[in-house]
């Protein structure tokens, strides 16, 4: 699950201990195995671990008491990488990573609602997984005005986060809607449903921090494997 890639391995650990906590597989209270037994599950360095844990102790899901162990701390409103990444598996959680199909600059979609100041966007088509299945497609038009070229090669499994790093794009708030919709034609053979069945569809108009918007997006899931999941404080 833990593997090596864009995203450092700690913060990987982090997310999915955060997703797993919030879907209340670990309860809130429960004390997480030893150190050296957890590293060995997850197939990472104790020293990777100890970073991930220090990541969960200062968003304050973690309480580390000496001669005792590492206690869980639950917050439903955790800052998070995939805070944004609404789709969990069918019983909860799971570690989001994706695979890029496509990369292209061309004329924005003229069904999408407006987005950005030009005519140009950049079109991101990906598959996504949660803990290595696949389940979901996704087609991602990003403003053209943030970067005259992007290659594939760039990208990250978590785009909001590559959007802050490199092109210092933070996405402040996001307005998803949630249906019902066919499955596109370009679905990669991996992808569990064929083109045109009936696949829970989701469109998102994403805002940056100057509060327009940056990014407009179309994700199409496998009902049977993933769920769409938004959890209130």
């Amino acid at each position: 699950m833990i593997k090596s890639g864009p995203l450092p391995k700690h913060l990987q650990v982090t997310e999915m201990l955060i997703r797993e906590i919030a879907a209340g597989h670990i309860p809130d209270g429960s004390r997480l195995p030893p150190e050296r037994k957890m590293a060995a599950e997850l197939n990472i360095a104790v020293g990777t671990l100890r970073k991930a844990l220090a990541e969960l102790e200062s968003k304050q899901m973690l309480e580390r008491v000496q001669g005792s162990g590492n206690y869980v701390r639950a917050r439903p409103a955790a800052e998070s990488i995939y805070a944004f990444f609404r789709l969990e598996l069918a019983d909860g959680g799971g570690l989001p990573t994706a695979r890029v199909i496509q990369v292209s600059r061309q004329p924005k979609p003229e069904d999408a609602p407006a987005f950005g100041e030009g005519a140009i966007a950049h079109r991101i088509r990906r598959l996504r997984y949660l803990d290595d299945q696949p389940i979901a497609v996704e087609e991602i038009w990003l403003d053209g005005r943030f970067i005259n070229r992007l290659d594939a090669s760039q990208l990250v499994d978590s785009l909001y986060f590559f959007y802050k790093k490199t092109l210092g794009l933070v996405i402040t708030r996001v307005i998803d809607r949630v249906g019902v919709g066919p499955a596109p034609a370009w679905t990669p053979q991996a992808f569990p449903m064929p083109h045109g069945a009936p696949a829970g569809y989701i469109e998102r108009l994403s805002w940056g921090q100057d509060d327009t918007p940056a990014e407009f997006s179309r994700t199409w899931f496998d009902p049977e494997l993933a769920r769409y999941t938004m959890r209130l404080q």
